[in-house]
């Protein structure tokens, strides 16, 4: 390629040089000197019409007369001169983008990023919801080029084809939630549905085209409906925080209550279990004494009754004898210390 430039350079020399001699006097051109200058020409355009570069980020597609031939990798590389082959330059390694709602005016290095007055898109960004509310959706798509020669014949514009399609399945993501869902909790699930319908219709129409991602930017009720909105945000908090707050206490009486159900219910299978048992010993000694007193009636009764009298006499102070004759009680039997002697009464 030098060797070429250099040949041109010097026959660029040899022109000027034969152009000063002959002055530009009537007759002072030849027809060797014609040849040189015709030769000069065609050697200038070959130059500048046989080669080209792709950059590193770049696929270059070669077309002659506008038929595809191939395509062509980063580097210096060759085609034929005089617009025989044309070569188009797509950026395939890079991650393209297109906005929605909003543009980006400029994104310099240290400075802050400038947009396009606010407003100037609407037309793209306030969409129907299914509860029939008006939001203000912006968004962004990243695609990659997967294959250049589709993406640039196979539809005749492909890039208002891709923000045609993007818009009309975003509106329907959106149409067919409520506008609170979208607001709030459903802009992943939208962005995400979005981004896979967008990719069934683009690889049906074969555009060449994978998406990146498809991500909301921003989310907002209209600039008339704001403060509206903003009342009924605040009654929802409020309605959150009220539900949140109550079913704190809920989460903190039930357990208790249930603890104090379940404490209740064993204190009662325990006492169930104790009476139950009593009364079985209570029958089982019931029926071993009926044994006994089967086989020997007047010992077991005057065991009965002695043991009867011993319990019933244990829980008195004194034991006292009334007669009508008599004024003053007299003490018969002191039981209020049953370990010392027996006095003031009469031995049983």
């Amino acid at each position: 390629m030098a060797e070429l430039f250099d040949t041109v350079e010097k026959a660029l020399r040899s022109f000027l040089e034969m152009m000063k001699k002959s002055s530009f006097k009537p007759g002072g051109l030849n027809m060797g000197h014609t040849t040189v200058i015709v030769s000069v020409i065609i050697l200038f355009i070959v130059a500048n019409t046989a080669w080209f570069t792709v950059q590193p980020e770049e696929t270059g597609i070669v077309q002659r007369f506008g038929k595809v031939m191939r395509s062509s990798s980063p580097g210096l590389h060759f085609k034929l001169p005089f617009g025989i082959e044309t070569v188009r330059l797509l950026p395939t390694a890079r991650v393209l983008k297109e906005e929605f709602g909003f543009r980006t005016m400029s994104t310099v290095p240290g400075e802050k990023t400038r947009y396009a007055p606010s407003g100037s898109h609407k037309e793209e960004s306030l969409m129907l919801t299914g509860d029939l509310n008006v939001i203000d959706v912006q968004w962004i798509i990243q695609y990659r080029i997967e294959d250049p020669i589709l993406y640039l014949f196979q539809v005749r514009n492909t890039q208002k084809t891709i923000r045609d399609t993007t818009e009309a399945i975003m509106r329907r993501a959106v149409g067919n939630r409520l506008g609170s869902d979208v607001l709030t909790t459903g802009r992943v699930a939208v962005a995400s549905e979005a981004k896979t319908e967008i990719q069934k219709v683009l690889s049906a129409y074969q555009t060449g085209v994978r998406l990146v991602t498809v991500e909301l930017q921003d989310v907002t009720p209209p600039d008339s409906v704001k403060p509206a909105f903003n009342e009924v945000n605040e009654s929802r908090q409020d309605k959150e925080r009220t539900i949140n707050k109550a079913q704190e206490q809920a989460n903190r009486e039930i357990p208790k209550a249930r603890g104090v159900a379940t404490q209740s219910i064993s204190e009662a299978e325990g006492y169930a279990l104790e009476r139950v048992n009593r009364a079985e010993g209570e029958a089982t000694r019931f029926s071993a004494i009926l044994t006994e007193y089967q086989g020997a009636p007047q010992v077991t009764r005057r065991r009965l009754y002695l043991e009867a009298m011993t319990g019933f006499l244990a829980g008195m102070k004194g034991l006292y004898i009334v007669d009508e004759d008599q004024k003053a009680m007299v003490p018969w039997l002191p039981l209020e210390s049953t370990n010392g002697p027996l006095t003031g009464g009469k031995q049983p």
